[in-house]
């Protein structure tokens, strides 16, 4: 089915949107298109938190600025209208007079959510919303749920057996080192993911038994912030996820606050909770307070069945290599519908959705 006009336009400004994965957090992916008498003559997209905004590049990209008194201008989520690193878009747009403002979808956020429109109506501006809203709201889920949810958006990912084992017996293990179970190709995809997330948080017992860097190597691009607890403060200060490649944050025990730390250099933080006591509910404000609109939780079963279980995770990616174990760590049970399966040679991975 051809896309009316509002929709192809639209659903540019997604495909430009889209550039910027993985590097516009904590803002949204926003792309702008604007459009004179049926032909784009403008466009784009939101680059690095701090640079221009959408609407403000794709106004720039306009040749001949007499031309926007009389052109529609396209965008996938709603105009700020408060001033942050940048001016307000919404001012900007009514200032210039273009007449009319398509937008995708309305920006939920506390500091926006409809203010944006009121400016530009107020101005006199013609605005219509909901052009492609679900392609809008899935573009921007991580952002949407960090402002409606007040959390990351979580993505549960671990690798298990044809014979559901996430690892060997700790026991069995000779080095300090991943127990691999899928292949090369699918190491690269999980480094790619890496690369959009904002951080990933794994257990004392996977750095133990695995001493993993958490990095991007296999992918051009940013390293996340790698959170790992400790609830103890029992790591040693060698162990990788220590090193200088990327920041680390330590999630510890609020009775070892006045501890001494050996671990603790320019690119690590610490944060105390209380682990018997509601521990998801101090760590969600904690990622809230750095601002992290995404998070990668690749520990051990443990970890991975916590967060089941208290049903605080939004998608899950589920590797299954070859291999057969027959014994050792089980992995973790989600009790969901597979809903997508992708090959990756010997390996497949399975997409579920918590819904």
């Amino acid at each position: 089915m051809a896309f009316i006009p509002h929709e192809k336009y639209m659903m540019r400004c997604i495909e430009l949107a889209k550039i910027a994965g993985g590097n516009t957090s904590p803002n949204p992916m926003v792309g702008s298109v604007i459009v004179y008498n049926n032909k784009i003559i403008g466009e784009g997209y939101h680059h690095k938190a701090g640079e221009p905004h959408a609407e403000v590049n794709a106004i720039n990209s306009v040749t001949n600025k007499d031309l926007l008194k009389e052109s529609t201008l396209y965008v996938n989520l709603e105009p700020c209208a408060h001033v942050g690193k940048t001016p307000p878009c919404a001012n900007l747009i009514a200032d210039l007079k273009i007449p009319n403002v398509v937008i995708g979808t309305i920006d939920t956020a506390a500091h926006v959510s409809g203010k944006g429109i009121e400016i530009l109506r107020n101005a006199g501006c013609n605005v219509q919303t909901g052009i492609l809203e679900k392609e809008s709201r899935e573009l921007n889920k991580r952002f949407f749920t960090f402002h409606e949810r007040k959390r990351p958006y979580i993505i549960l990912k671990w690798a298990e057996t044809i014979d559901g084992f996430i690892d060997i017996d700790k026991e069995l293990k000779s080095e300090t080192q991943p127990t691999w179970i899928t292949n090369e190709l699918s190491k690269a995809l999980v480094h790619k993911w890496r690369a959009d997330e904002d951080a990933i948080l794994i257990g004392t017992n996977t750095v133990v038994s695995d001493n993993p860097s958490l990095t991007t190597r296999e992918w051009c691009g940013k390293n996340p912030l790698r959170i790992v607890l400790d609830r103890n403060l029992k790591l040693l200060p060698e162990l990788n996820i220590f090193n200088n490649e990327a920041k680390t944050l330590i999630i510890a025990d609020i009775n070892c606050k006045n501890q001494k730390i050996s671990n603790v250099n320019s690119k690590i933080g610490i944060e105390f909770v209380n682990f018997s006591s509601d521990f998801i509910n101090q760590l969600m404000p904690i990622l809230v307070k750095y601002k992290l609109l995404s998070i990668i939780i690749e520990g051990g079963t443990t970890i991975l069945q916590y967060f089941i279980d208290q049903n605080v995770w939004d998608e899950a990616r589920v590797f299954v290599g070859p291999k057969v174990f027959k014994t050792g760590i089980k992995a973790p049970k989600l009790g969901k519908t597979k809903i997508f399966m992708e090959k990756l040679g010997d390996s497949k991975m399975f997409l579920i959705v918590n819904d």
